[in-house]
C-alpha cells in the first residue's frame, strides 16, 4: 500500500463493531413508516446550483469538525492481504481537493472535459469520484474487463482528454492512444513510474488540498455511462449533477434505509451504475459509510466471512451472487451487525431468496431501476414482500404499466414498464444518450419514459418483471447486447452469420447463447474445438464476461422478409425448453 493511504489510515483509531450502532441488531426500519404517505409527501427541491461534493461531502466534514458528527470511518476499504483504510469525511474532503488539483493543474483539466477512469475497487476510485465532481469533470466509469476494441470506442466516440487506469490496462491504452487525438493525459495509479503517464500517487503527495469546488448547475453533465445496446454500438448515458447527487438519495433513504449509523456493502463492479448508486451518493448523502472488500475475483466464503468479520449493516449485491452464497453457507457464519439486505440488476429467484432467509434470519429486498434511472421500483424495507415481485414505484416516480400507443394498462394486464414525464419530468432520469438525439427520443411515447422491460402492476400495485422488450441479456447482474457479441463472433474466419441471445441458466439466471452458421470450410471440423476457439476469440474481442457460454451450430437462422434476424423466435426457443 502507498505512504499516503497508510499515512491517512493510521489517523483513525481502531473501530469497535458496536461504536457505529446505538441500535446493535435493529431489524425494524429506520426511514420507512407508510407507503402512500412517504409516496405522497415526498419532494425533493432543485436548486438551481448543486454540486454532490460541496454540499453533502463538505456538509458532513463540517459537521465532523465543529463535533456534531462523530468522527467515524465515510470510507472503510480492506483486501484479501490484510490492508486496510479508513477516512473520516474530512480526510475524504482533503484527499479529493489533492486530487482535484492534480486533475486541473497537472492535467491541464477544465469543467466538462470528460475523463475515462478504469480501476478496480481501490481507495483511489472513490477519490477520483469526488474529485470529477469538485472539478466539473465529467466522470465516464469502465470495467477492467475492458479489452483493446472496447477502450477504442469509448475513447474516441466520448473524446475524454484524460484516462485513469492501473499497470494492466495502460499497456492496452498505450497500443492505441495514437488513433485518440483528444487524449491529452494518462494517469496511472502504480507504485513504479511509467513513461508517457502521471503517476496519481506521486502527484497527490505534492499537491495542495487547497481547492475551491467548481459552481455546477444542476442540470450539468456529471456522469456518463457506457450502456449496451442491441442493434448498435454501446451507447453513452448521461446523467447531471442533480439526477444522481440528488435522485439517489431516495435510493438510500427509503430502499437502503440508510443513516449515519450504518455502514454499507454493495459489490457491484466499479465500471456499472451501480457502483454510483449505492456505492458512492446513496450512502454518502445520508452519511452513512461506504465499505469496501477488494477482491481480484469473486469468491463466496471471503464474501461471507467479511459480513461475519466487519460491522456490516447493509448488504447488496446481485441475484447471482445470492444464489451462490447459499449455496456455500455454513452454520458456522455469524452475521452479527448485518440487519437490511438488498439485491438488482437481474430477478431474484424465490427459492434463494426463500433459503437466505431459512440461513440468516434476514430477508432481500429487491429492487429495480436502469443505468438511464436510479430506483425505479423497490420492495422498502418495512413493506410486505412478495416474493417475485420488483416491489412498488420509487416515490419518486410515477409508474405505469403502458401499451404500444402509450396508454395506461389496467391490473394484471402485461405491457411496458413505463415513467410518466409530463408534465413534470422526474428527478432521477437521465438526460440523454450523448450526440444521439433519434435514440433519445425513440424511447419516449406520449407521456411516459419508456424502460424496455416488459412486466405488469397487481391490483395491490406491486410490479413483476416479465422481461425485456428487446433482446438484452441480463446475465449475473451484467447487460450485454447481443450485437456486441455478433461482431466479435464475425471477425473469426469459421463463422458465416451468428445469432446472440439468452438462454436460462441455473445459476447465473441466464446466459449468453449463440447460434452460429459456420463456412463451409469448417463445417468438418471438431464442433467442440471450434465452440472452445469461437469463445476464447470473444474474450479477447470483447469483454470477457460477453462471451458465449453456449454456443450452437445450426445450418440456418430465422429471418424476416427484410432479412433480419429474429432473435425473438430463437429466444422463445431457448426458454421453451425450460
Amino acid at each position: 500500500m502507498n505512504i499516503l493511504l497508510r499515512i491517512q489510515c493510521s489517523r483513525i483509531p481502531k473501530v469497535s463493531m458496536r461504536s457505529f450502532h446505538k441500535d446493535y441488531g435493529v431489524s425494524t426500519p429506520q426511514n420507512f413508516s407508510d407507503y402512500e404517505s412517504i409516496k405522497r409527501d415526498c419532494k425533493i427541491e432543485v436548486p438551481e446550483y448543486f454540486n454532490f461534493a460541496k454540499d453533502v461531502m463538505d456538509h458532513w466534514a463540517k459537521m465532523e469538525k465543529i463535533g456534531k458528527r462523530p468522527i467515524n470511518p465515510a470510507f472503510w476499504w480492506v483486501n484479501d492481504n490484510g490492508e486496510e483504510v479508513r477516512w473520516n469525511f474530512q480526510e475524504l474532503g482533503s484527499l479529493s481537493k489533492k486530487l482535484a488539483n492534480v486533475l486541473t493543474e497537472s492535467c491541464g483539466l477544465k469543467k466538462g472535459d470528460r475523463v475515462i477512469v478504469i480501476l478496480p475497487a481501490i481507495p483511489e476510485w472513490w477519490l477520483i469520484n469526488v474529485a470529477c465532481l469538485r472539478t466539473g469533470t465529467v466522470l465516464i466509469p469502465g470495467t477492467i474487463q475492458l479489452t483493446e476494441n472496447d477502450l477504442l470506442y469509448r475513447l474516441q466516440t466520448s473524446t475524454a482528454k484524460c484516462i485513469i487506469t492501473n499497470d494492466t490496462l495502460a499497456i492496452t491504452v498505450d497500443a492505441i492512444a495514437h488513433k485518440c487525438k483528444n487524449l491529452k493525459s494518462k494517469l496511472i495509479v502504480s507504485e513504479k513510474p511509467k513513461e508517457g503517464w502521471g503517476n496519481l500517487r506521486e502527484l497527490m503527495k505534492h499537491a495542495s488540498d487547497d481547492h475551491s469546488c467548481v459552481k455546477t448547475r444542476h442540470n450539468d453533465t456529471m456522469t456518463i455511462y457506457f450502456t449496451s445496446g442491441t442493434t448498435g454500438s454501446p451507447k453513452m448515458t448521461e446523467h447531471t449533477h442533480s439526477s444522481y447527487g440528488l435522485g439517489l438519495s431516495i435510493n438510500g433513504r427509503y430502499w437502503l434505509d440508510l443513516t449515519p449509523s450504518d455502514i454499507m456493502w454493495n459489490t457491484s463492479d466499479t465500471g456499472w451504475a451501480k457502483s454510483a448508486w449505492s456505492s458512492v451518493f446513496s450512502p454518502w448523502s445520508l452519511g452513512a459509510c461506504v465499505f469496501a472488500h477488494y477482491m481480484p475475483r469473486f469468491e463466496p466464503t471471503s464474501i461471507l466471512k467479511t459480513l461475519s468479520r466487519f460491522p456490516i449493516t447493509v448488504f447488496c449485491t446481485a441475484p447471482t451472487a445470492y444464489r451462490m452464497l447459499v449455496l456455500n453457507y455454513k452454520s458456522s457464519y455469524k452475521f452479527k451487525s448485518l440487519k437490511h439486505c438488498v439485491t438488482a440488476g437481474e430477478p431474484i429467484n424465490p427459492e434463494v431468496s426463500e433459503q437466505w432467509k431459512k440461513k440468516t434470519g434476514l430477508d432481500i429486498y429487491e429492487g429495480y431501476g436502469q443505468t438511464e434511472t436510479v430506483l425505479v421500483c423497490g420492495t422498502f424495507k418495512g413493506m410486505k414482500i412478495k416474493n417475485g415481485s420488483m416491489g412498488k414505484p420509487s416515490p419518486v416516480f410515477d409508474v405505469k404499466i403502458i401499451d404500444e400507443n402509450g396508454d395506461i394498462l389496467p391490473p394484471k394486464q402485461e405491457g411496458t414498464i413505463g415513467i410518466r414525464v409530463l408534465p413534470n419530468r422526474p428527478l432521477g432520469l437521465f438526460a440523454g444518450y450523448v450526440d444521439e438525439p433519434v435514440r433519445t427520443s425513440s424511447v419516449f411515447r406520449g407521456d411516459f419514459y419508456m424502460t424496455g422491460d416488459r412486466g405488469y402492476m397487481d391490483e395491490d400495485g406491486y410490479i413483476w418483471f416479465i422481461g425485456r422488450s428487446d433482446d438484452i441479456i441480463l446475465s449475473s447482474g451484467y447487460r450485454i447486447g447481443p450485437f456486441e457479441v455478433e461482431s466479435a463472433l464475425a471477425e473469426h474466419p469459421a463463422v458465416l452469420e451468428s445469432a446472440v441471445v439468452s438462454s436460462p441458466d441455473q445459476i447465473r439466471g441466464e446466459v449468453v447463447k449463440a447460434f452460429v452458421i459456420l463456412k463451409a470450410e469448417y463445417k468438418s471440423h471438431d464442433p467442440e474445438k471450434i465452440k472452445n476457439a469461437l469463445q476464447e476469440h470473444v474474450k479477447k474481442t470483447t469483454a470477457p464476461y460477453k462471451y458465449p457460454r453456449k454456443v450452437e451450430f445450426v445450418h440456418e437462422l430465422p429471418k424476416t422478409i427484410s432479412g433480419k434476424i429474429k432473435r425473438n423466435e430463437l429466444r422463445k426457443k431457448e426458454w421453451g425448453k425450460v
